[in-house]
This record gives C-alpha cells, sequence and structure tokens, in this order.
C-alpha cells in the first residue's frame, strides 16, 4: 500500500513536472533567443518559408529552434530601447490606455459591487442578472453599437474610445460582488448603530476586507487589457496612437527584433504577477472563479 502512494505520487510528480517544463519552455526559447544577435537569428528564422516554396526546394518551412546562443549579445534590446522610438512610444501609448482603465474599472466596480451586495433596492436581482449579462457577450457582439457611439461621441481616433467602454466593464462587478457576499451583514448594521454611512462604511470596512479580491482583479484587468489587440486596430487608425500589443502582433515582420521585444513585453505583467502573486491566489480561491 505504502510502495502504491509512493509510485502514484512519484507519477504524478513527473507529470506536473512534465506539464511545468512545457509551458516554460517557450519562455525560455524567447529569453535565450532575445540575447542572440540578428546576424544568428537571420540564421535559425530566416529561410522559413511557405509550404509551396518548401515543396519546390526554395525554403525551409521549419524553424531551427536553438536554445544556447553562439555569442551572448545584447544587440536586439539595443535596438529595441535605443534604435527604436516606436516601440518606446507604443510602449507608452499602452501604460496610459491599460492604466485609467484599471483604476477606472476598479472603482466603478467596487461601488457597484457595493451596491449589489449590502444595499437593498427593488429590482436588484434582475438587473445584476442583466448587467452580468452584458459580460457574457464576445467582443464581437457588441463592437457595432460602441463602434457608432464612439462616432456619435467623436470619440474614434482617442484612446478614451477604449478607454470609457473598459472602464464600465461588468467583470469587475461581478467578481467583486461574490467577495462582499461573504462579509457578514452585521458589520454593516454595527457601523450604522456607531453613526456611519454608506461611504464610510465601504472604505472603513468593505475595502480592507476585500484586498485580495481588489489585487486579483487588478491583475486580470491589466493582463487582459495589456494584450488587447481588435479594439485598438478598430477604434484607432492613426498608427502612432496603437498600444504596443498591434505592435507585437506583427513582430514577425522584424524578426531580428522579436525575441526581445516579446521578453519587454510580457516583463510587466510577469513582474506584477510576482509582486501580488500571494493576494491573486487567494483572491481566485475566495471568489470561487474556476479556470
Amino acid at each position: 500500500m505504502l510502495v502504491a502512494k509512493i509510485l502514484q505520487k512519484s507519477a504524478l510528480t513527473f507529470v506536473m513536472g512534465t506539464i511545468a517544463v512545457m509551458l516554460l519552455f517557450p519562455i525560455v526559447i524567447t529569453f535565450t533567443n532575445s540575447l542572440m544577435t540578428a546576424q544568428e537569428i537571420g540564421i535559425n528564422y530566416g529561410p522559413i518559408g511557405k509550404i509551396e516554396e518548401a515543396v519546390a526546394g526554395k525554403a525551409n518551412p521549419f524553424a531551427n529552434l536553438k536554445l544556447i546562443p553562439d555569442k551572448v549579445s545584447l544587440e536586439q534590446y539595443d535596438k529595441i530601447l535605443v534604435g527604436s522610438p516606436k516601440y518606446l512610444m507604443m510602449f507608452w501609448n499602452s501604460v496610459f490606455m491599460v492604466l485609467p482603465i484599471i483604476a477606472g474599472q476598479t472603482l466603478v466596480a467596487a461601488l457597484a459591487a457595493y451596491a449589489f451586495s449590502k444595499l437593498k433596492f427593488r429590482g436588484r436581482e434582475p438587473l445584476f442578472i442583466v448587467y452580468v449579462l452584458t459580460m457574457l457577450m464576445p467582443f464581437q457582439v457588441t463592437l457595432v453599437p460602441n463602434y457608432i457611439m464612439a462616432d456619435k461621441l467623436g470619440l474614434l481616433n482617442s484612446p478614451n474610445a477604449i478607454i470609457l467602454p473598459g472602464i464600465f466593464a461588468a467583470f469587475g462587478v461581478f467578481m467583486l460582488r461574490q467577495f462582499m457576499l461573504a462579509i457578514p451583514y452585521a458589520y454593516i448594521e454595527a457601523a450604522k448603530i456607531d453613526g456611519a454611512g454608506h461611504m464610510r462604511i465601504f472604505c472603513t470596512i468593505i475595502i480592507p476586507m476585500i484586498k485580495p479580491g481588489l489585487a486579483a482583479l487588478i491583475i486580470l484587468l491589466f493582463v487582459d487589457y495589456w494584450n488587447m489587440v481588435e479594439q485598438p486596430l478598430i477604434f484607432l487608425d492613426d498608427p502612432f496612437k496603437q498600444p504596443l500589443s498591434v505592435y507585437l502582433s506583427r513582430i514577425n515582420e522584424e524578426k531580428g527584433i522579436a525575441f526581445a521585444a516579446s521578453m519587454l513585453y510580457m516583463s510587466p505583467m510577469v513582474l506584477l504577477f510576482l509582486y501580488a502573486e500571494p493576494y491573486f491566489i487567494e483572491g481566485i480561491e475566495l471568489s470561487g472563479i474556476k479556470g
């Protein structure tokens, strides 16, 4: 029996380890290849062509994956950070779009979640169901109404065409409401007896108790909006106003800097997750959201 348990645990460890290696391998490849020179990148990835070209013997349809560079070089990073102002410009475009969305949606979601979970008013539950239904609709369904509204408000080709719908998205309300439902109403009644109003209750009781949920929400929103591509392509005609995610979607056109650009692009998400990992895990567990 003991031997069977040990074997079972070993097999599980092996399977989980294999899955972890498979998930981390693309990141490792991206990092090590970002330390290659443009010439080495061209040798390994330049000859890739279409299938019909490969059949004719004119090109190789497969990349020559190489884990360790022949010579460690920061040439790619130098080209991006020093020789390519376009990258930094689009990086700051992303920052100035994503941060207002995160701040605005977190505030709006926290206030709305408080109303849906702790305030009693007629039609609360049906209204919340309708509110959540908007979250279940794919982006393509609401694309045309959002585009028409942005056009009527004169927001086309402006970051506000992306920021404003992001601030009032429904996901944050749904997630934070799950946290607030777990807070006993007795705390609020006790605060009311002491003369506290709703704003004081919200700021001094509710917010401190949902910090894990706020951290999890911020991380999920950052990942979602940092990676957005469809919205900028549709609402922003000016390429100088588009975020970094659009640039990365076309990075294969510049193979010599693709790996370094990808590493720099994912760095903010990785650093944010590492910093807030305990809150993120706790927040996901308490919210009841499952992947």
